[in-house]
C-alpha cells in the first residue's frame, strides 16, 4: 500500500476513533458523591472533587498547573488551559487515583501528558485522604472506598453533557501512584484482605507500608490497626471491604511504585486479565519493591515491570523545585531528575493504553 494511501487511512482512523495526540490540554473540575464519603471526610462533606485533563482545541491558552505561592511554587505539575472546549472526537478514558494524602493535581504531570497524547484524564481527591485537607482515621483505613470514587466520578463524567459527547467509555484503562497503585488494581478485579496485612505488618513492623506515614504519622502504620480499625463505624465498614469493587470493561492497568499490595488477597491478583505494566524505584522505601511491586508483577499474568535506578517514592510525584527540596521533607528524598523518570514512566503508561485502547 503506497505510504500517502496509509497515512490517508490512519488520519481516517484518528478522526473516527479520537486517537489523536493533542497540542493543547484542558483541565475541567466537577464533582459528585459517594456513599461513604461524608464518614470519610474531616468536615463530614459528601462532596468528591473531580479532576479532568483532557485534549483541547488548538489556539487556548494553556497556564502552568504550578502548587506553591504565587511565584514562588513548590512543584511543578505540567501545563493545561482552563475550561477550553475539548477538540473533536471521542477520546479514551484513564482513570487516575493519587497516592496516600497525595491530590490530583498533585498527579498531573501525569495527566495533563497522557491527556496530550489523546486521552481523557479522570483524576480525583480521595476524602479524607487528600493533602487539601485534614487526613482522617476513616479516610486512611477504608482503602476500598479509593476505588469506589473512581467508579462515581467516572459514572459522573459519563452524565455530564459537556464530557460525554468526548469520551468512549468503552475504551477504558486505570492508573495510580503508590496506594493509587492498589486502587487501581481493585479497579482492574483484585481483592481487599484486611488481615492479610495485619499478619504481614505484625511480622514486618519495619516495611515501608507498615511504618507510620510522614503524610500523617498519627493515623498509619501501627495506629491504624490499633486505633482506627477498633472504631465501631470504620468496623461495620470492613464488611465491604472484600466486595468486588471493579469496573466491568478496564481494558489495562498502570501503576507508580504500587502500595499496599500486602493489603490484597495475593489469589485474588489473577482476576486481572488485561495488559498491565508496574513502574517502580529500585531505592523506594516506602513501598518496597520486594514486597510491593515485584509480588504484583509475578501474580499479575503477563504483567510487566520496569525498575528505574536511583528511583525513589516520592520522585513521581510532580517536580520539586529547589525551595521544595529545602522545606519539603518528601522533596529532599529525591536524589535523581525527576523529569527523566517521568518521561520513561509517561513512555510506559502510552506505550501499554495506546496498544490496548
Amino acid at each position: 500500500m503506497p505510504f500517502t494511501t496509509r497515512a490517508c487511512l490512519a488520519l481516517a482512523l484518528t478522526s473516527i476513533l479520537g486517537v489523536a495526540s493533542a497540542t493543547t490540554v484542558g483541565e475541567t473540575h466537577r464533582s459528585t458523591t459517594t456513599p461513604t464519603a461524608a464518614m470519610r471526610d474531616a468536615a463530614h462533606s459528601d462532596a468528591l472533587a473531580i479532576t479532568v485533563w483532557y485534549p483541547a482545541v488548538d489556539g487556548v491558552k494553556e497556564e502552568p498547573l504550578d502548587m506553591g505561592s504565587p511565584g514562588h511554587p513548590l512543584f511543578l505539575a505540567g501545563r493545561a488551559a482552563q475550561d477550553a472546549p475539548f477538540s473533536p472526537g471521542r477520546h479514551p478514558v484513564v482513570l487516575l487515583s493519587h497516592g496516600f494524602g497525595g491530590t490530583a493535581r498533585m498527579m498531573s504531570w501525569f495527566g495533563t501528558e497522557l491527556a496530550r497524547d489523546g486521552y481523557v484524564v479522570v483524576g480525583v481527591n480521595h476524602p479524607g485522604n487528600n493533602g487539601m485537607g485534614p487526613m482522617t482515621a476513616a479516610g486512611a483505613a477504608m482503602w476500598w472506598e479509593r476505588a469506589e470514587d473512581l467508579k462515581a466520578a467516572f459514572a459522573a463524567v459519563r452524565k455530564d453533557k459537556a464530557i460525554a459527547a468526548h469520551i468512549d467509555p468503552v475504551r477504558l484503562g486505570v492508573a495510580g501512584f503508590s496506594a493509587g497503585g492498589f486502587t487501581a488494581f481493585l479497579l482492574a478485579g483484585a481483592r481487599t484482605d484486611i488481615p492479610h496485612l495485619r499478619a504481614f505488618c505484625d511480622s514486618h513492623p519495619d516495611d515501608g507500608v507498615c511504618k507510620p506515614q510522614k503524610e500523617a504519622p498519627e493515623i498509619s502504620g501501627p495506629a491504624l490497626f490499633h486505633k482506627a480499625y477498633e472504631d465501631p463505624a470504620i468496623k461495620a465498614q470492613i464488611a465491604h471491604a472484600t466486595d468486588d469493587h471493579s469496573i466491568p470493561g478496564v481494558k489495562a492497568v498502570f501503576t507508580l511504585a504500587p502500595a499496599l499490595v500486602q493489603a490484597i488477597a495475593p489469589d485474588s491478583f489473577v482476576r486481572i486479565h488485561v495488559p498491565t505494566a508496574i513502574v517502580v524505584g529500585l531505592d523506594d522505601k516506602v513501598a518496597e519493591p520486594a514486597t510491593n511491586a515485584n509480588l504484583a508483577a509475578k501474580a499479575i499474568p503477563g504483567a510487566t515491570i520496569t525498575r528505574l535506578p536511583g528511583v525513589g517514592h516520592y520522585d513521581f510525584l510532580s517536580t520539586c523545585t529547589d525551595a521544595a527540596k529545602a522545606s519539603v521533607p518528601i522533596c529532599a528524598d529525591v536524589k535523581v531528575p525527576q523529569e527523566a523518570t517521568h518521561a520513561e514512566a509517561l513512555a510506559k503508561a502510552k506505550a501499554l493504553f495506546d496498544a490496548a485502547l
